[in-house]
């Protein structure tokens, strides 16, 4: 048996490579490589859900102010500090480290909006931008919960298209302080934050988007009544008023006019956590949704023992193996980024935000991809509780209710996916990567005769390798032919641009699976790895599928006559794979989870 893999260190892929270049198993992280300390962590937050959340959900969901105290009470066991440097009182944690705590607390519901809210977007535009007197003043505090924060930058008129923001800030004529005045809203943590990163325009130029710390005290912040949200009942939601706000000098964030290099940043690694954190809860609903299946009988039988549940268990499992596949292995690599950057001596802030800097393609990917796993968990955990599930004295509506949110946070779904490939463009178009040899490679290769050689029959994952090539080449053929034919007015041709981030996340997800196969390969061997193996097959039969379904809608967005006819074939041959009986497969997958009476895979 061979897979075909190097064991030698390579450079590792920037922003966007993984498109053209090849990976190696060696390279790529799974989380079965988790560490003592990380795993202990992890059995903190499982604890802390048991006893902290679990028992008082419902309490939670009327009350939302009661998140505050539960805040405190993570902060009491260090998991607000978790990113927060030595030299501020925090743990200092690294990314991976962070990233085993946010997927478990992921399964938290609503409460987990919160937490999320504090330690992320609340909190890091200080650890990423503040002066060392900013860091010094919040974040000890922010770090043990003494203070709570919240992110003001969506208005009234502005949600999506963050710079068409009207907040605006005037400097005092003694220069002592900037006078804020606008509107906030859907503001997570604002019942509660005794602090808010807030986003104006200084003078009401565009030009001078800037950030600010705003304290709750301080003269003239109001907040509105508690938002009735369909979900994510647990976590505070209110509109924030600021009417001639007197904000110290001093509490300007980061440069002014500066503001949206501290608002892209963070929802850059926002989104690679959106993803992290959705996970858990995937996790959570499927462990659910295993246990009833178990326990429900008809027709004198578990109806875990019926086909059509073993496919909808089977199949929500292997889309969130392979997804969470793809987010531990851009986890690493803005980790690996970031400790690069500190050791070659970059500022903090440099470093902070270089990682998620460089792969903004991949975290906006795994933020659609990782958002549209839960939904389609969580709708079908829903459906396997049948009736049931639609009741709230059972947890699926909960879970169904919260998870929609997820699709329209750090930027909605659609949004994200054409980012993903507008970075890409811009990417190629700077000459940070290459896609133009590639893609001028694939029309010569249109041109010659086919490769049907077979793979190589010793290699497992032959076939797998070679239809990942053939779908990059896919990517490459359609996105290459729109950006040629099109030009600047791709940009406007939203429907062409989504189609083919699909197509990319397809390939992102298919390689990091493949690779986190072929790594326990090699690490446990083929018998005691085969279902993993086989759970990536059937990944690559159906995504093969749809590339071809997406690839062929986006050509017909802008191709015709002999053009048209010529890359259609081109298409065919470069998504055409072999039969492959998945209904077993997800058979097998199905019987593990409910021999194991639970999510089994990696937890």
């Amino acid at each position: 048996m061979s897979t075909s893999a190097e064991t030698t260190k390579k450079a590792a892929l920037k922003g966007g490579e993984f498109l053209i270049k090849d990976s190696s198993w060696a390279d790529c992280y799974i989380p079965e490589q988790i560490n003592e300390d990380q795993q202990m962590m992890r059995d903190m937050v499982k604890d802390f859900l048991k006893t902290e959340i679990d028992p008082e959900l419902e309490k939670l969901d009327h009350d939302p102010m009661l998140s505050a105290g539960k805040i405190e009470k993570a902060g009491e066991l260090g998991l607000l500090s978790l990113a927060i440097p030595e030299e501020y009182e925090g743990l200092g944690k690294d990314l991976n480290t962070i990233s085993y705590v946010t997927e478990v607390m992921g399964g938290g519901h609503g409460f987990s909006v919160a937490y999320g809210a504090h330690t992320g977007i609340g909190t890091l535009p200080i650890v990423y931008f503040g002066n060392e007197d900013q860091r010094k003043k919040y974040l000890p505090k922010l770090g043990t919960g003494e203070l709570k924060a919240a992110y003001c930058l969506t208005e009234p008129w502005s949600g999506s298209d963050a710079l068409g923001a009207r907040t605006k800030a005037v400097l005092s004529e003694d220069g002592k302080y900037y006078v804020l005045n606008g509107q906030k809203m859907w503001i997570t943590n604002a019942g509660f934050a005794d602090i808010f990163i807030v986003f104006a325009k200084i003078d009401g130029d565009d030009k001078k988007f800037t950030g600010f710390i705003v304290e709750k005290g301080y003269e003239g912040v109001s907040l509105g009544a508690e938002e009735k949200k369909m979900g994510i009942k647990a976590s505070s939601t209110r509109q924030v008023f600021l009417n001639n706000v007197k904000v110290p000098v001093e509490n300007l964030l980061g440069e002014a006019g500066k503001g949206h290099k501290i608002a892209f940043q963070i929802l850059n690694i926002g989104r690679y956590k959106l993803c992290n954190g959705v996970l858990g809860g995937s996790k959570r609903a499927l462990d659910q949704a295993v246990k009833y299946a178990n326990e429900r009988q008809q027709f004198k039988t578990p109806i875990s023992n019926f086909g059509a549940i073993k496919h909808k268990l089977g199949e929500m499992a292997i889309r969130l193996w392979v997804a969470e596949s793809a987010s531990w292995r851009v986890c690493d690599m803005i980790a690996q980024k970031e400790h690069d950057l500190k050791e070659s001596g970059a500022s903090m802030t440099e470093y902070l935000t270089g990682g998620a800097e460089e792969y903004q393609i991949e975290c906006a990917l795994l933020k659609f991809v990782g958002s549209e796993v839960l939904d389609f968990v969580v709708d079908e955990a829903l459906q396997i509780h049948g009736g049931y599930g639609f009741s709230e004295e059972y947890p699926m509506a909960r879970a169904y209710r919260d998870a929609r949110i997820n699709r329209i946070f750090e930027g909605t779904n659609e949004i994200n996916r054409m980012l993903s490939i507008d970075a890409l463009l811009k990417f190629a178009m700077k000459g940070k990567i290459d896609l133009f040899t590639p893609a001028m490679a694939i029309q010569k290769e249109l041109m010659s005769v086919p490769d049907f050689s077979a793979p190589d029959a010793d290699d497992i994952f032959g076939a797998e390798r070679k239809a990942l090539k053939n779908a990059k080449k896919a990517f490459l053929l359609v996105a290459g032919g729109a950006v040629q034919k099109l030009m600047q007015k791709l940009e406007s041709e939203q429907e062409i641009l989504m189609h083919a981030a699909d197509v990319l996340a397809d390939i992102l997800q298919m390689e990091s699976a493949l690779l986190r196969a072929e790594k326990l390969v090699n690490l446990h061997g083929l018998e005691a790895s085969q279902l993993y193996v086989d759970m990536v097959k059937c990944f690559f039969f159906d995504a093969m599928d749809r590339i071809n379904v997406a690839g062929k809608s986006g050509l017909a967005a802008f191709a015709e006559g002999d053009e048209l006819r010529m890359m259609a074939m081109g298409l065919k041959r470069f998504t055409k794979v072999d039969f492959l009986n998945t209904k077993n497969i997800r058979r097998a997958v199905a019987d593990k989870l409910i021999a194991e009476n639970g999510y089994c895979f990696w937890d």
